[in-house]
């Protein structure tokens, strides 16, 4: 297994392109499978989850050409509606075929979903919401088994108990299919499903209340193609605005949505950083002064502050002056990444789901282990503010979420390397 070589202490200075989020583009890849026309995807990253998903539909029958950040995928030969455990196991998102699989061919055999080691995340709200529109689904081993009655989806009132992007993904998608009218209660607001809900608009779909709890959807015959562009990444967004804050640099974030992270802005604020967003998708990140203050922090759902930058902010408390406390409240198991901070200095104490995290003078660098996406660029952000050389091992999560990392770090004054094993 690969892993990165990072000498720290060095302030990044220069430009960073965000990328197409890996989290919007892993539906809109699924939504493909709603129409026997092209669909036509811009701003796609070039990481090993979209590869795993480009597999995964190629196997299904589905015909796909990339060329260079446009992603073409033609569903129209597609012959076979089974999701199996080999390739869905890479990757929890592959699931999302299941609606679309159901809503066009009425009928769908996916594998229950693998990924990344940080809880269970269950599918039973995407069975439950599939169910009421219809669908007749069993589990047998370790496969979800579906088909429709005939006549295929039908609409249906679905409330979900708990929040859940994937869940409303894998609904509305199946809905713009079904017959009649489904509506959509305590939906997930995330911006990519508003994405999603962009892209199957262009496709023919009828959706309303676009970035709100209620969506409806009234079911249209066919989908056709569509051509759309990929929001830019939220969490690539504020990870490097975190590593120009910690470094105490100045990076310029180009293609990137400050409107998408509207918590982390103010906790970044609070915490001394300036973003500066000159309107036109180019966001420069500086720090105030010569240290960062401590915040608190508790992840929430959209609009709340991400999960997926908790590892990330926690890292850059580890530094700051002052103590801080770090809440998760989505997921349990993520907080693999404190014993590895440790190694390099990090004073942070776990109760249950909380950190408090006392900043220290310097991080020093040692051989960490990365456990999941976010806990491995977290202990690169530690490592970039460090004394020393730092080792992170097991690097392969990061290549699932983070396009040329290294490359990006690098152009803005950056000194790692990779190293094959």
């Amino acid at each position: 297994m690969d892993k990165l070589e990072i000498e720290g202490g060095y302030p990044l200075n220069g430009e960073i392109t965000i990328s197409g989020a890996k989290n919007a583009a892993l539906p809109l890849m699924c939504a493909a499978l709603l129409s026997a026309d092209t669909l036509v995807l811009e701003n796609v990253p070039e990481l090993h989850d979209i590869l795993s998903l480009i597999d995964l539909l190629e196997n299904m029958g589905a015909k796909t050409t990339r060329t260079g950040t446009q992603l073409a995928i033609d569903a129209a030969p597609v012959n076979s509606t089974t999701a199996p455990y080999d390739l869905v196991r890479k990757m929890r998102a592959s699931v999302l075929v299941l609606g679309p699989l159901l809503a066009r061919f009425g009928t769908a055999k996916v594998s229950l979903p693998g990924g990344c080691a940080i809880g269970t995340r269950p599918v039973d709200l995407h069975i439950e919401g599939l169910r009421k529109m219809g669908a007749e689904i069993e589990l047998k081993d370790g496969y979800i088994h579906a088909r429709t009655p005939q006549g295929g989806l039908k609409g249906a009132e679905i409330t979900f108990r708990t929040k859940s992007v994937g869940a409303t993904e894998n609904l509305l998608m199946a809905a713009t299919l079904a017959k009649g009218r489904t509506v959509l209660h305590n939906a997930a607001l995330e911006p990519e499903i508003t994405d999603l809900a962009d892209c199957l608009i262009a496709m023919g779909a009828k959706i309303t209340g676009l970035g709100t709890e209620t969506l409806e959807i009234e079911g249209v015959e066919a989908l056709s193609g569509a051509s759309h562009s990929v929001i830019p990444d939220r969490i690539e967004t504020g990870t490097y605005a975190i590593a120009a804050a910690m470094t105490g640099g100045e990076v310029t974030l180009k293609h990137a949505r400050l409107d998408h992270l509207e918590a982390l802005v103010p906790m970044l604020e609070t915490a001394g950083v300036s973003l500066k967003d000159d309107g036109k998708g180019n966001v420069t990140v500086t720090r105030k002064g010569n240290t960062l203050n401590a915040v608190d922090i508790t992840t929430a759902p959209y609009p709340g502050f991400p999960t997926d930058l908790q590892a990330q902010a926690m890292a850059m408390l580890t530094i700051a002056e002052g103590a801080g406390t770090v809440k998760e409240t989505i997921f349990e198991n993520r907080f693999m990444h404190v014993p590895e901070l440790a190694r390099m200095g990090a004073d942070i104490a776990v109760h249950g789901s909380s950190a408090v995290v006392r900043g220290v003078p310097r991080l020093k660098g040692a051989e960490v282990m990365a456990t999941d996406l976010r806990a491995s660029v977290s202990l690169i952000l530690a490592a970039l503010a460090a004394d020393g050389t730092t080792v992170v091992n097991r690097i392969y999560h990061l290549d699932r979420g983070y396009e040329k990392l290294e490359q990006k770090l690098g152009a803005c004054g950056a000194k790692l390397q990779r190293v094959a094993a």
